[in-house]
């Protein structure tokens, strides 16, 4: 046990250091000192309340997305489908938003993040439904779910449910406002760090804990090292399968809290992408502890917030190329990862 965590600890680390080195010689070929390049990055997001506010805001629904990712590779299930999942599960929130203006926000609210939860988790169904019963593979089905929401969604704001002459929904409900962070902690004013934050690190622990300690979260890490043992003690497969995927796609709902509910207060096109693909990251860097996923959360917010602070020096794009390489620093070593995508490595 010891071992393995060692060399977790060494694959993250080694990512880190890849990641210092490709900043230091992107920086570097665009001209502009390294040291002093970091240093501006530093005071952008950690620096100031309203940096770190922002990288707050920024870290809440990559940490969603990572939980769902995790729960997923728990099982041996690689869930590329968070991206659709958000999208589904913001279109939802918006909506039910919109007409719960009667009911106090002590009601309001729970509605709204269920409404969106049982959304993402709705979206996740097919490919869960089509990995159980015929084998088919998730990496597939949920990519193929990504591309119709973003079909269907386009296509419903074109049909009239945006706003004449916009690309977004009407204005949900005061009362299904996601209370700011910054009433609480007044550093962090003028910034979008809302309440869904504390929601999200809550769901990184249960669903970390529940793993370890309910009969169903064993049963499913089980699954995950070898469904057909699994099978032959009459554990039923096909069922857990089938929940751990909704189970994911409805962790994915809940970054809807921090874009629709705590930030815009409505759903535009294209809100909360990318999310879905910063989970991957959150989760292999996370190490499939709580802690390790809040942190790895935290350092993609970083890397987000500060791609739009040094924007001035070199392109924000270049933060998405140090993601990449994060992600594939990490990947490399990641035997769960391995399994899941490639069919003849997944356990018996």
């Amino acid at each position: 046990m010891r071992g393995g965590s060692g060399r977790a600890a060494l694959a993250v680390v080694s990512a880190l250091a890849a990641t210092w080195v490709c900043f230091c010689v992107l920086v570097w070929l665009y001209g502009d000192a390294p040291a002093a390049v970091g240093k501006l990055l530093f005071e952008g997001t950690w620096g100031t309340g309203y940096g770190a506010g922002q990288v707050l805001f920024k870290a809440t629904p990559l940490l969603c997305t990572g939980v769902a990712v995790e729960l997923g590779l728990r099982a041996g299930l690689f869930n590329i489908g968070a991206e659709g999942q958000v999208a589904v599960a913001s279109v939802a929130a918006a909506l039910v938003g919109a007409r719960v203006g009667a009911l106090p926000s002590v009601i309001a609210l729970p509605i709204v993040v269920i409404a969106a939860m049982l959304a993402g988790g709705a979206w996740a169904l097919t490919p869960a439904l089509l990995r159980a019963r015929f084998g088919a593979h998730e990496v597939i089905s949920t990519i193929m779910m990504n591309r119709i929401a973003d079909a269907l969604i386009g296509a419903a704001l074109g049909a009239g449910l945006a706003v004449a002459g916009s690309v977004r929904t009407a204005p949900i409900a005061p009362s299904a406002r996601m209370p700011r962070l910054d009433v609480v902690c007044s550093t962090l004013g003028g910034s979008a760090a809302s309440f869904a934050l504390p929601l999200a690190v809550g769901l990184a622990f249960l669903v970390m804990w529940a793993l370890r300690r309910t009969r169903l979260g064993v049963e499913t890490v089980w699954i995950g090292l070898s469904s057909r043992t699994c099978a032959a003690v009459h554990i039923p497969v096909e069922r857990r399968l089938v929940g751990t995927l909704v189970l994911s796609g409805a962790c994915a709902g809940l970054a809807s809290a921090g874009t629709v509910l705590g930030y815009k207060g409505y759903f535009e096109a294209g809100l909360g992408a990318g999310a879905g693909f910063g989970g991957l990251a959150v989760a292999l860097m996370g190490r499939s502890t709580a802690v390790g996923l809040v942190l790895a959360a935290l350092f993609f917010g970083t890397l987000q917030q500060g791609g739009l602070v040094v924007n001035a020096h070199v392109p924000r794009e270049v933060m998405d190329v140090l993601t990449g390489t994060v992600i594939l620093a990490v990947a490399l070593g990641d035997a769960r990862l391995r399994g899941a995508v490639l069919p003849g490595m997944r356990p018996a």
